[in-house]
């Protein structure tokens, strides 16, 4: 406080209106499902946890009393999640997965900070009764379940797409034959979403379950150690045995086609094989992904220009706000390009901003970014020379 003793006029610098643009986070994950603990009070299922033993207080353990993997999909979701390093999530607890799903999927809506929805599908999932808690580790009973497997993830690519700021992780359907490609998928087009085949192998008993709770846990590390630009693929997957189909080079041809990404077995590590939204034009997960960081980065980081006079001073302010935080994000290898004029641009002006626009109250902002895209396929020509001698 400055110390006013003598009579006058003084004259202080105010802090700038605008605050710099902070990344908002990408690694919470939302989760439904029945857990091992029956439902008796509505009030406690919906729970956001910062840890695997927070999970088994309210809703239980995966492991039985014997010491054997108790088959509870949702349980196993979430012990993945966090076993591949995911920090935090939100999990609604249903007592019938198949009726239950869209009204927890709606209380998703509220918590701004799931960045990642994932709705593990078992693999007796039916269209009726109390089963989605369990799974088989059969074929059997699962064809019956197929539209209500289609439906549920559809509603989770829908919510996705309506929010806006968060990627649905969705699980394939289980199949005897995988070149049916169009089967395992059994999900609409979208660029908010990617599927994955085939289910995991926890216990190196055959007990199969579904994998987006453990490639939630995936991409959470990856966008900790890596960032949201590297793609979560060429990823091993911890806490698990095997993969309920060991599909070859071959098989995943077809399944790549289909934007179906495929979990493989190399040298005994499960890993993850594929990077591919489901959008008809191809998408890769991370150039989605950081799309949406971006956008939802700016949008909670220019709140303070709302009301402000709308003025080529505000305009300017808008460019240095954006700009900043666009060049950290190139500097941090998410943006492509040698410098960052080639990587990204902000516009903001008289063009942008015509008077018919700003009698509506609107500013208006063009933002332009170059994402980084994986490098899917390497390839290298060999040939054989002579070379000369030195």
């Amino acid at each position: 406080m400055p110390d006013y003793k003598t009579p006058g006029v003084y004259v202080e610098e105010a802090p700038s209106v605008s605050r710099p643009i902070t990344g908002v986070g990408t690694t919470i994950a939302g989760f439904i499902g029945v857990a091992p603990k029956p439902l008796t009070d509505p009030k406690e299922a919906l729970k956001s946890l910062n840890n695997w033993g927070e999970f088994k207080k309210y809703f239980g353990d995966n492991i039985d009393d014997k010491g054997n993997n108790n088959k509870n999909v949702l349980a196993n979701a979430v012990f993945g999640f966090f076993y591949n390093g995911g920090n935090r999530c939100w999990v609604v607890h249903v007592t019938d997965l198949s009726s239950d799903f869209q009204k927890a999927l709606d209380t998703f809506k509220a918590i701004d900070e799931i960045s990642l929805v994932a709705v593990p599908l078992p693999l007796n999932l039916t269209t009726g009764g109390t089963t989605g808690g369990t799974t088989g580790g059969t074929t059997g009973g699962t064809t019956g379940g197929n539209d209500t497997r289609k439906k549920i993830n559809d509603a989770v690519l829908q919510h996705c797409e309506d929010m806006k700021d968060r990627f649905a992780i969705l699980d394939g359907l289980y199949v005897a034959d995988y070149t049916d490609t169009n089967s395992i998928s059994n999900a609409k087009n979208s660029k908010y979403g990617a599927v994955y085949v085939p289910y995991l192998d926890v216990d190196g008993k055959g007990n199969y379950m579904p994998p987006s709770g453990y490639l939630a846990g995936v991409y959470a590390r990856v966008d900790t150690e890596r960032g949201i630009y590297k793609a979560p693929a060429n990823e091993v997957i911890g806490g698990v045995q095997g993969v309920e189909v060991a599909i070859d080079k071959i098989q995943q041809k077809d399944l790549n086609d289909k934007k179906i990404n495929v979990i493989r077995l190399f040298s005994g590590n499960v890993t993850v094989w594929g990077a591919r939204t489901i959008n008809e034009n191809l998408e890769y997960i991370n150039i989605r992904r950081t799309l949406i960081y971006l956008s939802e980065s700016i949008d909670k980081g220019t709140q303070w220009a709302i009301f402000e006079p709308n003025t080529p001073a505000l305009w300017q302010k808008i460019i240095r706000n954006v700009s900043d935080f666009l060049l950290v994000q190139w500097r941090s290898g998410a943006l492509f390009g040698n410098t960052p004029q080639e990587a990204f641009y902000v516009k903001c002006d008289a063009e942008t901003n015509p008077p018919e626009l700003r009698e509506q109250g609107q500013l208006k902002a063009e933002v332009a970014v170059s994402i980084v895209k994986p490098a899917e396929f390497v390839v290298f020509t060999i040939s054989q020379t002579t070379l000369p001698s030195r």
